[in-house]
C-alpha cells in the first residue's frame, strides 16, 4: 500500500508528520516544484519523500490536504481515479450551500475525483492539535471517519489505527459526515472536538 499527502501547509506537515512517528513512508506534494518544499520534508523525516504531483498521486492512498477550492486542480492530475482511495481533509467553510448544489462538501469533492473512493476524515482538529503525538495519557485521539463506500471507510480505519489515532465510524457522507464538515458559515458538531478514546 502506498500513500501520498497533497497539500503540505500546516495540516499536511502534521500529517506526515503522524506518518513519520511510525517509519511509514509518504509522498507529500503540492502544485508546486518539490524541491520548493523538499527542506520543509526533510526536516519532518526521512520517509517524507517529495514528489511532483503526477508522481504522488500515483499512491493507492491519497490525503488530500489542500483548500477546498483547490482541489478540482488536484482532480485533473489523472484521467480517472479509480482504484484509488481519496481522503477528504479539506473544510469548505465560507463556501455557499447553492455552490455546493445544496449537498455536503465531501460529496461535492467525490464527484471531481471519479472512479475514485472517498472518506472524509482527519480534518475536525486544528492543524496544531492534529500535529500532536496522538497517544494521549493512555488514550488514544479520535479521528472521526465518514464515506458512502464501508469497504475505504474500513481501509483508512486501519490506517488512522496504524499511525496510533482511535477512528471512529460517522455512516456515510449525508449523514455523519454532516457532523464534520462545514456548511456556509457554520461548522459541524463534531468539528474542533478534541476527543480521547480510552479502551
Amino acid at each position: 500500500m502506498s500513500y501520498a499527502i497533497v497539500g503540505f501547509g500546516n495540516i499536511g506537515k502534521a500529517l506526515a508528520k503522524a506518518f513519520a512517528r511510525k517509519g511509514i513512508e509518504v509522498s507529500v506534494a503540492t502544485t508546486r516544484d518539490p524541491e520548493s518544499f523538499a527542506s520543509d520534508a526533510a526536516a519532518i523525516g526521512p520517509t517524507i519523500v517529495p514528489k511532483k504531483l503526477a508522481e504522488a498521486v500515483k499512491a493507492d492512498i491519497i490525503f488530500l490536504a489542500v483548500r477546498f477550492d483547490s482541489h478540482p486542480d488536484v482532480a485533473k492530475a489523472l484521467p480517472t481515479w479509480q482504484g484509488k482511495t481519496i481522503v477528504d481533509v479539506t473544510n469548505a467553510y465560507g463556501v455557499p450551500p447553492e455552490q455546493l448544489g445544496g449537498q455536503p462538501s465531501s460529496k461535492f469533492i467525490a464527484q471531481a475525483f471519479s472512479g475514485g473512493r472517498l472518506v472524509k476524515g482527519f480534518n475536525h482538529l486544528v492543524a496544531a492539535v492534529l500535529d500532536q503525538d496522538p497517544a494521549v495519557k493512555g488514550g488514544r485521539r479520535v479521528i472521526f471517519l465518514a464515506s458512502d463506500d464501508e469497504g475505504a471507510a474500513v481501509q483508512i480505519g486501519t490506517l488512522a489505527e496504524n499511525l496510533g489515532f482511535a477512528p471512529i465510524k460517522l455512516g456515510g457522507l449525508s449523514e455523519g459526515g454532516l457532523l464534520v464538515q462545514a456548511r456556509g458559515n457554520s461548522w459541524g458538531r463534531l468539528i474542533f472536538k478534541d476527543l480521547v478514546k480510552f479502551d
